[in-house]
């Protein structure tokens, strides 16, 4: 959705009948352009409006291109059960048939539904409700961009009725540990890409830019390239933690033996990007190796 929140809003005049909306302007940038500080900032604010007993619930619209990453650092680190609910467009506001509107109207729907509260955070987009821990953008233009395995669809809106038909089997993010409260900033980490032929010098980059965490987005099931594993043994020489992910987009990264010789950390069933927001939090909170490992098990 283009435009300021309250151009948006003013697209929408049914969403008086439905909910008292206060809106609030966090940012009005390209989500490309979202970084670790305006992530902090988001999580603070959304908690402080869910600790406010007159509101039921949060709606949050973002550019689709880094949605999943910021709705699954919320879901890790919103610590209440009321809804909290990520939309987002693919049309621009201009278009002849403009998603956002749609999206938005649903978002909110949702977000004042019984039903909705103890499922973490949720992304609604093309009538769907889906866990922040599994929506992925998968197409570059289409209004059903977004890709989820079936455990990740948690209801749906047909006809104008929302209809929750599952629950999340991921485990709760307010029994976490993961906390932000007093960190003004997180640590460093990037994604390496594997491919073929490919050398070290990603991995002597990242750690000489000061990185305190790679995710390795590695051929097939996470596997480690000869270069890849020098480049492992070189973060662990530095102490820089290596989570191994995958580039393909379906399935997932086990613990294997090089695990154990290289110092990493299968990813499990997250992606390299939602691997890296994982891995900055489990940093952040000080974790080694091993409690790492135990993170991914549990959230991976």
């Amino acid at each position: 959705m283009t435009g300021t929140l309250m151009s948006v809003l003013e697209q929408i005049p049914q969403l008086a009948a439905i909910a008292d909306i206060r809106a609030e302007q966090v940012a009005n940038i390209s989500s490309q352009e979202v970084d670790n500080a305006l992530l902090l900032r988001l999580v603070e604010m959304v908690n402080a409006a869910l600790s406010d007993l007159t509101v039921d619930g949060v709606v949050i619209t973002h550019g689709t291109d880094t949605l999943e990453e910021s709705a699954y650092f919320l879901h890790l680190l919103v610590k209440n059960d009321k809804p909290v609910v990520m939309t987002g467009a693919m049309r621009p506001a201009s278009a002849l048939s403009a998603d956002g509107p749609l999206n938005l109207y649903n978002a909110v729907r949702v977000a004042i539904h019984d039903d909705a509260r103890g499922k973490g955070v949720l992304v609604v987009l093309d009538e769907r409700v889906v866990s922040a821990r599994y929506a992925t953008k998968m197409h570059t233009s289409a209004t059903d961009a977004f890709s989820y395995p079936p455990i990740g669809i948690l209801g749906s809106i047909t006809g104008g009725r929302v209809m929750f038909h599952a629950l999340p089997i991921s485990k709760r993010t307010d029994e976490n540990g993961f906390s932000v409260s007093g960190i003004s900033s997180l640590p460093h980490v990037d994604i390496v890409y594997g491919y073929q032929n490919a050398g070290t010098h990603f991995f002597v980059s990242a750690i000489n830019a000061g990185a305190q965490g790679i995710v390795f987005a590695a051929t097939g099931n996470g596997t480690l390239s000869e270069a890849a594993k020098v480049g492992a043994l070189m973060a662990r020489e530095h102490g820089v933690a290596v989570v191994r992910s995958s580039r393909v987009a379906g399935g997932g990264v086990s613990q294997c033996s090089d695990d154990s010789r290289y110092d990493t950390i299968a990813a499990q069933t997250l992606n390299p990007q939602k691997a890296r927001i994982l891995l900055m939090l489990g940093l952040a909170q000080h974790m080694n190796t091993q409690a790492l490992r135990r993170y991914f098990e549990l959230y991976g």
